[in-house]
């Protein structure tokens, strides 16, 4: 018989955080622990209100499952019991983590990934004024990060993005919108961010809009995010990106994540490794996957006032493991 505990948190960030769906000022999440034979999992998610989530509907779908929990509930059973998306991933976790720590191993070896010394990992420059925006940017370059993720709206795009690239003319630029900008002039912008050597575009139209990119001939890839989920996502999203992100809070956990990066990586998509704002147990259950991934951007627990303790090595622009 297991025990079982769910709760929220609540996290302040130590700056707003700004994207094109508007600022905030906190973290809130939902922990899942499962203690079996006196040994602790733990698992962490972020409920996200873009897929209709929020603390009180998240809470509400874990306490489905506690008794099932309780009884022994398999990670192989949880798929089918709910959808994808942050609750599933919390259990998922916990449960990945119980099974690491009752073998006395790690999720590095339970996946068969050979962990880095280093993970080079984006830092997210979040909305703001340009001149914000660009000091912001240099501050986080000349403390060490050398792959920068720019959130845009769908104002000041030209303004904003000349003066990141002035300010850090040496680092890597990949943009996100939120799903923030229209199909009209999207061929400029790309146009723009490729003359401005922006190496990647996550997400600039509605995930509704997709078809809009059949056949739209663009100069720097492509990457799904709000677009892509699991496996079942996959089929639509050829012809129109080239990179998809993949967070276990969209997959529902590490074990259809890794079955998604499997499945893209076959059908020909480049992977980018995601999170939302979180602590370190969020991104500890992710880390499997950063091997996989052309770009990792895993910074979520650098925008908290304080992190979990223990917390991962986290610095400016990587997490040192070793």
């Amino acid at each position: 018989m297991r025990a079982v505990k769910v709760y929220p948190e609540t996290w302040p960030l130590h700056t707003p955080f700004a994207i094109a769906r508007g600022a905030r000022s906190e973290a809130g999440v939902v922990v899942v622990e499962v203690e079996e034979e006196g040994i602790k999992g733990i698992g962490e998610c972020t409920p996200y209100p873009r897929y209709g989530e929020t603390e009180a509907s998240v809470l509400a779908q874990i306490a489905l499952l506690i008794n099932a929990l309780e009884q022994g509930l398999t990670r192989e059973q949880l798929q089918s019991l709910l959808p994808a998306g942050s609750a599933r991933n919390a259990i998922d976790s916990a449960l990945w983590d119980l099974q690491a720590r009752k073998l006395n191993s790690d999720l590095w070896r339970l996946t068969g990934a050979t962990p880095p010394a280093i993970i080079e990992m984006a830092q997210t420059v979040s909305i703001e004024m340009p001149e914000v925006m660009a000091s912001s940017a240099l501050a986080l370059w000349q403390n060490g990060a050398r792959l920068l993720k720019i959130k845009l709206d769908n104002s000041l795009i030209t303004e904003r993005l000349v003066a990141i690239r002035t300010a850090v003319p040496q680092a890597t630029l990949i943009v996100d919108a939120n799903e923030s900008w229209h199909s009209e002039g999207l061929a400029a912008r790309c146009q723009l961010l490729a003359d401005l050597n922006v190496v990647m575009l996550e997400q600039p139209l509605p995930a509704a809009d997709d078809a809009m990119l059949e056949n739209f001939i663009h100069p720097l890839p492509i990457c799904a995010d709000e677009s892509c989920h699991t496996r079942a996502d996959l089929p639509a999203l050829k012809g129109r990106y080239e990179m998809v992100n993949i967070k276990l809070d969209k997959t529902g956990g590490l074990t259809e994540a890794l079955a998604l990066v499997q499945a893209a990586k076959a059908a020909g998509f480049e992977v980018m490794l995601g999170c939302m704002l979180c602590t370190s147990r969020a991104i500890s259950a992710a880390l499997p996957l950063v091997n996989s991934a052309r770009f990792v951007d895993l910074d979520g627990p650098t925008w908290l006032a304080a992190d979990v303790d223990p917390a991962l090595p986290f610095s400016c622009g990587r997490i040192t493991l070793s």
